[in-house]
């Protein structure tokens, strides 16, 4: 392979040169709101990234420098530097190379454990931000959410209120959020507020927060969850006290009204769903999608529960089967999203063969396609 000549490497360094300062300019319009956050959560979060990467460096930084400098200083044609074939022991400088990573990691453990529990989620805020502790009377905003097929349903109980991709909250108020969801698995996240945070069906999560800056701030789901994932975005409004109380009037004012009927109606698969606001909310409707029996005829988990708590329903259970069937209920109504298949929704799939657990051909049996067939199916 042909050396380049001196020229044409001096050339090549002065293009990589020039590609630079274009390539800086592109990145200076990224907007990297992980690290400049408008809420206290998520900025003690960002400095906490800061402070372990500050102290991963100080073993990073000396290593990569002292091998350039062995490289360096023992070249083989540096013929100054010493030669001791024979060298294969230090203990001054095996002191330094265990003792440096040794008290990082116990600073890095310390820096973690302290911040695990300070900014666990489920943790009431101590304060609203560096300066100012939360005070003693001090209400928190409770918003309830859920995460349905492919949107977000905001709660606001204390104003007997509901949105739909659309969030608000006052600057400086802590806000309580509990996290639920109505099919499958998704995570909610506001990234200048706080850290994303699961919503699973049939069970609640819950994030503490606070923003302390006016502004409009984007929200997503961060786990994916089906075709509509990726336009399962919302917008969140920091407000004044007084902008959010108008907020709040708007929402009373054009909203409709949210009952078991119309969330049912609602809760069906949609995609890029426009913002939407409903003026009253039924009193037990979040209490029932938590417990998963949103839809007449369900029987809510803390009934069920409550069965399993005092010894169970007996032969009498049988009698509560169809009041506990729930995943096929896509199906039922007539609304299951698209991709769905069999054997969970009782649809045959587009390829040849049918799925089952053995993976054999010779073994491959069709799909119940009623739901006679599908309780069986399941059973």
């Amino acid at each position: 392979m042909p050396i380049p000549s001196p020229a044409r490497r001096a050339a090549c360094r002065l293009l990589q040169g020039l590609a630079l300062p274009p390539l800086f300019l592109l990145l200076s319009g990224c907007n990297l709101v992980v690290m400049q956050p408008s809420g206290d959560v998520a900025l003690q979060q960002r400095n906490l990234v800061l402070a372990s990467t500050g102290l991963m460096l100080l073993i990073i930084v000396p290593v990569i420098a002292l091998t350039l400098f062995f490289a360096w200083r023992y070249r083989a044609s540096n013929e100054t530097a010493p030669y001791d074939p024979d060298w294969n022991h230090s203990t001054q400088l095996e002191v330094v190379i265990w003792t440096a990573p040794l008290l990082i990691i116990i600073a890095l453990g310390a820096l973690t454990w302290i911040s695990t529990h300070t900014l666990d989620p489920f943790r009431p805020l101590g304060r609203i931000d560096a300066t100012r502790p939360v005070p003693a009377d001090a209400k928190p905003l409770v918003v309830e959410v859920v995460a349905l097929d492919w949107k977000w349903l905001f709660v606001y109980p204390e104003y007997g209120i509901a949105t739909v991709n659309e969030l608000a909250a006052p600057v400086d108020r802590p806000i309580t959020f509990k996290i639920t969801a109505s099919s499958v698995m998704n995570a909610f996240y506001v990234p200048a507020l706080a850290g994303m945070i699961y919503a699973m069906p049939g069970m609640e999560t819950k994030l503490h927060a606070v923003i302390n800056k006016e502004g409009v701030y984007d929200g997503l789901a961060s786990h994916y969850s089906g075709s509509g994932f990726s336009r399962m975005t919302f917008k969140f409004h920091g407000m004044k006290p007084d902008g959010f109380d108008a907020w709040v009037a708007k929402a009373k004012d054009k909203g409709a009204d949210l009952n078991r009927e119309s969330y049912l109606e609602l809760e069906k698969p949609s995609e890029a769903v426009a913002p939407r606001f409903y003026k009253s909310v039924a009193d037990d409707l979040y209490t029932a999608i938590l417990n998963m029996c949103a839809m007449p005829g369900r029987m809510c988990m803390s009934e069920m529960m409550h069965i399993d708590a005092t010894g169970g329903a007996g032969k009498e259970s049988h009698g509560n089967r169809e009041r506990l069937q729930y995943d096929n209920r896509r199906i039922e109504q007539g609304d299951e999203p698209n991709g769905a298949t069999a054997p969970a929704a009782g649809r045959a799939p587009r390829s040849e063969g049918a799925p089952n657990q053995e993976g054999s051909p010779e073994n491959k049996k069709a799909p119940p396609t009623s739901s006679d067939d599908l309780q069986r199916h399941h059973h």
